[in-house]
């Protein structure tokens, strides 16, 4: 089975950023509105955006009843699928018991520590190991569609994720809501962050499909990425 639809979606500024005062500038339900358009069976995260979100919040004990069950979603939600290759993430058992998505995938690698393995067990989550020493991206959505048939994956995360996948040429669409606003600052911030120097990034090409005023003063922009054309 050929890989999964990888699109990203974010909310920006109109300088690109995506800084989280600007999210709270649009209208969340007007944001998952839009993200429930394209029907994704997965929603991939790094890290940081899941560290960064449940901050502050504590793992759900062991014998909590919600801390090994599947079926608590509807099948219409999906799943979610976190990157965690350097075993960052404690929070397994919390996450399942979320009600924004299915069930939950943790992306490791060969050189994740064997802990967080059992952790992982303990906790019900199922988990792909894909790359040596980081998850190698272009594997692991090969076996989330060929293991799991998962054919969309909506990209909820900041811009270094983004930027791996745009670099390693998986990503198929880009799209933004783009408040009206302006942040400024350093770039780190930016919806793609790259470790490269500039003046060594080639451009992404981008085809504009479609362009939407969608709330007050809020646009919709959705690009294809533009493949280079084969030998």
């Amino acid at each position: 089975m050929a890989r999964p639809k990888v699109i990203l979606f974010n909310v920006i500024s109109l300088d690109g950023r995506l800084d989280s005062g600007v999210a709270g500038t649009v209208d969340m339900g007007l944001y998952y509105g839009i993200a429930a358009h394209f029907h994704a069976d997965a929603m991939l995260s790094g890290s940081e955006m899941i560290l960064t979100g449940f901050a502050g919040q504590e793992e759900l004990p062991e014998e909590n009843p919600l801390a090994g069950t599947k079926e608590l979603h509807p099948l219409a939600v999906p799943k979610l699928i976190v990157a965690d290759s350097r075993a960052r993430i404690h929070l397994w058992r919390l996450l399942r018991s979320q009600p924004y998505w299915g069930d939950v995938i943790a992306l490791i690698s060969r050189h994740t520590p064997r802990t967080c393995l059992a952790e992982l067990d303990r906790a019900g989550v199922e988990y792909v190991v894909a790359g040596e020493e980081r998850v190698d991206f272009a594997l692991a959505l090969e076996e989330l569609g060929t293991l799991l048939g998962i054919k969309t994956v909506r990209v909820d995360s900041g811009g270094v994720l983004n930027g791996v996948l745009l670099r390693a040429g998986l990503v198929d669409e880009v799209s933004v809501l783009v408040a009206p606003t302006l942040v400024g600052g350093p770039a780190s911030g930016s919806l793609f962050v790259s470790p490269e120097a500039i003046e060594d990034i080639a451009p992404i090409p981008l085809r504009l499909v479609h362009l939407e005023k969608i709330a007050e003063d809020v646009l919709w922009l959705r690009y294809e990425v533009k493949r280079a054309p084969l030998a």
